[in-house]
């Protein structure tokens, strides 16, 4: 399976989509309050969103979803990052995952001849399949960080 490849590629080189997601999100003027963030902090999180992407679809664990990102968005909600700005997080996160995706989903034919700098898009249909997969596992890491961030907005209303 293609898109099974494609994971295992995306896993291989987490360590270097996060850095550019990072590098991303620090400079970005839409994410600017991201920059009081403990790099500490958001660094693994950007990694577990890819990461957290491959468990996803090899055994999806809808539990395990909403646990981590509902957990994110009250701790964003605590930091006073503004929620558009998580929004913007994410989609940068996915951005640079969409990209690596179409960039390494052209590869060579097994035991075709092709020339080193002239790969050959194969399997359409399996990089469309995990676009789709990506897209559905950001949705709903989307939605539960925006459940998160909102329950602690009506806990902390609740305590005033």
């Amino acid at each position: 399976m293609f898109s099974a490849r494609l994971i295992q590629l995306i896993e291989t080189h987490a360590a270097s989509l996060t850095r550019g997601a990072m590098q991303d999100v620090l400079t970005n003027e839409r994410t600017a309050s991201f920059r009081k963030v403990p790099k500490g902090e958001l660094e693994p999180r950007i990694h577990a969103m890819y990461q957290n992407l491959s468990k996803w679809i090899g055994s999806p664990d809808q539990d395990a979803i909403r646990r981590e990102y509902e957990d994110w968005g009250r701790t964003r909600f605590h930091q006073g990052i503004p929620l558009s700005e998580i929004v913007y997080c994410v989609v940068l996160t996915k951005h640079h995952l969409r990209q690596f995706i179409h960039e390494h989903g052209l590869i060579a034919v097994a035991g075709d001849r092709v020339k080193a700098d002239e790969p050959v898009a194969v399997e359409l249909y399996g990089i469309q399949e995990l676009n789709a997969l990506v897209g559905e596992f950001f949705d709903r890491a989307l939605y539960h960080l925006v459940r998160g961030y909102e329950i602690a907005g009506k806990t902390a209303q609740a305590a005033a």
